[in-house]
């Protein structure tokens, strides 16, 4: 998804060319809307901001006026090159023609930074997990699929709660804002959407050397999510009953309980009495 053309691009030579399905674009037209998105970055003045995908560039407009200096991160060359005729005399524009999964944000804004990405649903996850490599924006607020707003807020045990909900939680807060409906985009996708504002947490529940083998053991888990938690460590891990009992014990995990009923504290205590187990 992008920001829709603040109305200025103008029709024949200069204009945007036409949406590429093929790369989820529905341009956000709601000046309201954008407007409240670039409030959720919170911004004081002076800050960076990176923008994922500005399309036509709606938000940019509202961003490059508040921040001290944004980069906009297009995947699409011909509307890159629109982007950048436009900006050529903003000092504090920088039209980034690129992949954002293949892009360090941290270092390409060289610096602290908040993120804002009205971001193609398709790769939502992707991106999501991407932004969230340190060094992390300050904040970061995208506009993603309700589905997903959703499943980022759920609590343990409901059905929305799943890998996605623990692996974001364990290293940052996850707010859902406000609902965007889907005639506020041109052309209209057939989902609703969400505004989700995502805060790192001072002091994540895990090391940076945790997070990968986290992701790899919460998204294992979930993909045995009828079965109770002894057979999925027996499972996961090749483990007899009686470690696997020592093992949840260890991590305060009752052996019948099903995975979408552990907490991200649960999650993580599991993943460290696993290492703990297997070198004893």
């Amino acid at each position: 998804m992008d920001a829709d053309d603040a109305g200025g691009a103008a029709r024949g030579r200069g204009a945007f060319p036409p949406t590429r399905k093929s790369l989820g674009q529905h341009f956000l037209t709601d000046r309201r809307i954008l407007g409240r998105i670039a409030d959720a970055l919170q911004m004081k003045g002076g800050e960076t901001v990176v923008e994922i995908g500005p399309g036509r560039g709606a938000l940019t407009e509202i961003l490059a006026e508040r921040a001290g200096r944004l980069i906009a991160i297009e995947y699409d060359r011909a509307r890159a090159d629109l982007l950048r005729q436009r900006y050529a005399r903003r000092g504090n524009v920088l039209i980034a023609e690129a992949d954002v999964l293949e892009t360090a944000l941290g270092a390409l804004a060289a610096g602290p930074y908040l993120l804002v990405g009205n971001v193609p649903y398709y790769i939502t996850t992707p991106i999501l997990f991407h932004a969230l490599v340190p060094p992390r924006a300050e904040k970061a607020v995208y506009l993603v699929q309700k589905e997903v707003a959703d499943r980022l807020v759920a609590a343990p045990g409901t059905k929305e709660y799943g890998a996605l909900t623990v692996n974001v939680a364990a290293v940052a807060r996850a707010e859902r804002l406000f609902i965007v409906p889907a005639g506020a985009f041109s052309p209209p996708p057939k989902v609703q959407s969400a505004v989700v504002r995502i805060t790192p947490l001072p002091t994540p529940l895990v090391t940076p050397e945790e997070e990968r083998p986290l992701r790899t053991l919460v998204q294992n888990a979930f993909g045995m999510r009828r079965k109770q938690m002894r057979r999925v460590v027996r499972s996961l891990l090749n483990l007899d009953v009686e470690r696997a009992d020592r093992l949840l014990a260890m991590s305060n995990v009752d052996p019948e309980v099903r995975p979408e009923t552990l907490s991200p504290t649960q999650f993580v205590a599991l993943l460290r009495a696993s290492g703990t187990l297997s070198s004893s």
